[in-house]
């Protein structure tokens, strides 16, 4: 199967040309091709349409003794497709066409007829110049004095025209004008209430932070304000008294937080004074103690152990605690004494 599409077949070593015999052929010898109608066609025997591009098996032929500058000239026969009448043409390498012989005629030749009578006449006058230099300058004269007149007779088309047809050209150009120029206004007051918008939303966005950057800081001028005036070791050094007497005197005080209330206050008096039972001084006692000396060290030590402002303390809690502390120590040197004794 490959060897059928090969195109270059085995030669051997003796292969020879000339060998080969010839055909005798005529010359003018046909051949069935298949091809289009060139042109529109009438048949003359039944009046039949034959179109531009209708497909034909023909009868090509070579035209004996027609050459156009070394190059043949082929004869093409077919037939009506109505009558089966012969039409026959050929080719025209001159004009670069195809020129019909008989049995039908050329359809459309106006605008081919018209060329070739144009040309005709231009050769015709070609040829008279060329040796007659007078009718070269009245040829010359006559073509000026017809295109005047073909511009005369244009500009008078044209006003009549005008005239006919009451058209105000200039009134049209300035309303074009005039509507060009309220377009332009319109296009310009938009694009001014646009900006204007826009620079006004941001302006309103700018207000609105700035009013929030404001509530910002004074919200933390104020958490600040409270954190310094409360302090988490107040409470150690305050009463429940006083808690009590600030809250119904109508201060209004921070929220305790909850490791606050773990912590407790020292200078309580139920912390322990349960747990302490007062003894009274007796003559028998080696170290009398009197109650300033004791309750000065104490009260000093107490000072000393406060972390809290002096004055937020009052001197009832200061009293209190130096009693206590009073009975501690004598219970402490009684209970010593007997020990030594």
């Amino acid at each position: 199967m490959s060897e059928r599409k090969v195109l270059n077949k085995y030669y051997p070593p003796d292969f020879d040309p000339a060998k080969i015999p010839k055909l005798k052929l005529p010359k003018d010898r046909q051949y069935v091709v298949r091809l289009m109608a060139p042109f529109n066609m009438r048949c003359k025997t039944c009046g039949e349409y034959i179109y531009k591009g209708k497909k034909f098996n023909a009868r090509k032929e070579t035209v004996q003794n027609e050459l156009y500058m070394g190059l043949p000239i082929f004869r093409f026969y077919i037939k009506c497709t109505r009558c089966l009448a012969e039409i026959t043409f050929k080719t025209d390498p001159e004009n670069t066409d195809y020129a019909m012989e008989h049995g039908a005629t050329r359809n459309f030749q106006a605008e081919k007829l018209i060329e070739e009578e144009e040309k005709r006449i231009q050769q015709e006058r070609e040829d008279e110049e060329l040796n007659n230099p007078m009718k070269v300058l009245e040829n010359r004269t006559k073509d000026s004095k017809m295109e005047m007149e073909v511009l005369e007779n244009l500009q008078e088309l044209k006003e009549l025209n005008q005239r006919q047809a009451l058209v105000d050209f200039e009134g049209m150009i300035d309303r074009y004008r005039e509507l060009e120029k309220r377009e332009r206004e319109r296009e310009k007051e938009e694009d001014e209430r646009e900006t204007t918008e826009m620079l006004e939303r941001v302006l309103v966005k700018r207000l609105r932070d700035s009013d929030s950057d404001s509530d910002r800081e004074e919200q933390s001028s104020s958490q600040s304000k409270t954190s310094c005036a409360d302090k988490p070791t107040d409470i150690l050094t305050t009463d429940k008294t006083d808690v009590q007497g600030a809250s119904s005197g109508g201060v209004k005080r921070a929220k305790v937080e909850s490791w606050e209330k773990s912590v407790g206050t020292l200078g309580g008096r139920g912390a322990l004074s349960s747990l302490v039972v007062r003894k009274k001084p007796t003559a028998t006692d080696k170290r009398p103690v009197t109650e300033e000396a004791t309750v000065s060290p104490v009260s000093k030590t107490d000072s000393k152990t406060s972390t809290g402002d002096s004055t937020d303390a009052p001197k009832s809690s200061v009293s209190q605690n130096g009693s206590s502390s009073l009975s501690l120590l004598g219970a402490y040197s009684d209970s010593d004494s007997n020990d030594s004794e």
